[in-house]
Formats: structure tokens, C-alpha cells, sequence
């Protein structure tokens, strides 16, 4: 049997995804909170993500297999930090984003993470653990830039800028409850005004499309790892409608939570 086409673990999640042609100018996929890899199987090219960049692929004239990892900021700080090419006062940058970059070994690498989760052959989990972990050395060495700043540090929920901090562990610790621009800016001891204009600034995006990002990745999770029913993850992750739910989930992922979970156990 062919193994699962998503797979998410604690620091890191792979999707294996058939992209049909279609007529939509752009297809997105965001990167939420982590770092983002996307590779076109048999081409030589990469793209890359940070947290909370959306990538616009553009027209697909063909369908075309997809590999998308997800790193968590966590795994390339910690393997940055045992590799002594991270201290206090530094964060991580990647080099080139949203656009294609030329890595033959890289490439492989990632090919190699696809040709073992598809033979789900024993032990294949290891050793997609060993590869991703080399991916991070591979990207640390070759494709990040680490910088100095005050205002960056690494809080639980990943990179933030001290300014937001307390706004985005918020909103994390509570997205299953309906939270107003006025609760969120609260926890980061602003005005809603100011808090709003902050947010954008310094994120790129809005406070509502952030939390609807933690939510849609907070579903991921539970589909993935739990037996919940559909209607109770979407109320975990702050939806009272299960319809809603999985418009946006849909939206947000190009499958509905109950194909989700059903790619999560099976190559279909």
C-alpha cells in the first residue's frame, strides 16, 4: 500500500499533493508559521517560504505532483544554535523567497523524502526524520543569512517581534474562542488602532488572517493526530459552524478536512 500523502510531525510536516490544471490565475499556499519548501517533482528548482509569506504559484497549465515541507522556526533555531551559528540577538533570514532557486542537492534530498514515504517501506518515518534534519543543515549552511536585532526573538510560538508577542501567544493560547481586534490588541497593551497598524507593518498581513492561519494549522494537527469528529475539531479551533469550518479549511489547504485526514492514513 502506498503511504500517507501528509505527514506531520511535532517540528515539521510533509504533503505530497497532485496539482491538477486549472483555469485560476494564481494558486496560493501559505506558510503560516513556519518555513516553507516547495519542489515540483523532476524539476531542479526550489521555492522557499518564511513564516507568514503566501505563495503565488501562478498559472498551472499541467498537473503536476507537489512537495511541500513545513519547518517549524524551532528546528532550524535549534540546529542552528548546536551548530554554533546562532546567538542571542540573532535571527534567521532566508537568502531568496517566493521565487525559484537552483538546488540539485537539495532536490534529491527532497525527492528522496518522497520516494520513502510513498514505498512506506519499515522504518521510513526514521528515516524522513534523518532527511529533514539534513535539509535544515543544508538550508543554514546554504540559503539563510543570520542577522542581529533587538526587536526578533524566538518565543514559544516561533520568531516575533518583541513588539507582538504577547498579541500572537494570545491569539494562539485562545483561537478556539471568538477574539475581537479589541482582545487581541488588549494583550499587546495597545490601541485597537494602533495595535491594527502595527501588526500589518510588521507581519505583512492582518490580525484576523494571522489567527485564521493559526487555526487552519491547529486543524491540520488535530485531523491528523486524533480521532475527532469534524464538527468538534472545528469548534476546537474556533468555528461553530462545521460548514464554515470546511469552506475555509478547504480554501485554505485545497482539501476538505475529511480528505485531509483521509490523506493523513492512506496514499489517495
Amino acid at each position: 500500500m502506498e503511504g500517507p500523502r501528509v505527514v506531520i510531525e511535532a517540528d515539521y510536516s510533509v504533503e505530497r499533493l497532485r496539482l491538477q490544471a486549472r483555469g485560476r490565475p494564481t494558486t496560493e499556499i501559505s506558510s503560516h508559521t513556519d518555513y516553507v519548501i516547495l519542489h515540483f517533482h523532476g524539476s531542479a528548482d526550489v521555492i522557499f517560504a518564511e513564516p507568514r509569506q503566501a505563495l503565488q504559484l501562478g498559472n498551472i497549465p499541467s498537473s503536476r505532483d507537489l512537495l511541500t515541507l513545513r519547518i517549524s522556526p524551532r528546528l532550524l533555531v535549534e540546529t542552528a544554535a548546536r551548530l554554533r551559528l546562532l546567538r542571542a540577538g540573532s535571527h534567521l533570514t532566508l537568502r531568496s523567497t517566493l521565487k525559484k532557486v537552483r538546488d540539485a542537492r537539495l532536490t534529491e534530498i527532497l525527492e528522496s523524502i518522497e520516494r520513502e514515504i510513498k514505498a512506506a517501506d519499515s522504518g521510513w518515518r526514521e528515516i524522513v526524520d534523518a532527511l529533514v534534519r539534513q535539509i535544515s543543515i543544508h538550508v543554514l549552511r546554504n540559503h539563510a543569512n543570520i542577522e542581529r536585532s533587538d526587536a526578533i526573538e524566538l518565543s514559544r510560538v516561533g520568531m516575533v517581534d518583541r513588539r507582538l508577542r504577547r498579541a500572537i501567544e494570545f491569539m494562539h493560547d485562545n483561537c478556539q474562542h471568538d477574539l475581537q481586534l479589541a482582545d487581541i490588541a488588549r494583550a499587546a497593551y495597545l490601541s485597537t488602532f494602533h495595535f491594527a497598524h502595527l501588526f500589518k507593518s510588521l507581519t505583512g498581513t492582518t490580525p484576523r488572517a494571522y489567527l485564521a492561519s493559526i487555526r487552519i494549522e491547529r486543524a491540520r494537527r488535530l485531523l491528523a493526530e486524533t480521532d475527532l469528529a469534524i464538527n468538534e475539531v472545528a469548534a476546537q479551533v474556533g468555528y461553530e459552524s462545521q460548514s464554515h469550518f470546511t469552506n475555509v479549511f478547504k480554501e485554505a489547504t485545497g482539501m476538505t478536512p475529511r480528505a485531509f485526514r483521509k490523506a493523513c492514513n492512506t496514499g489517495v
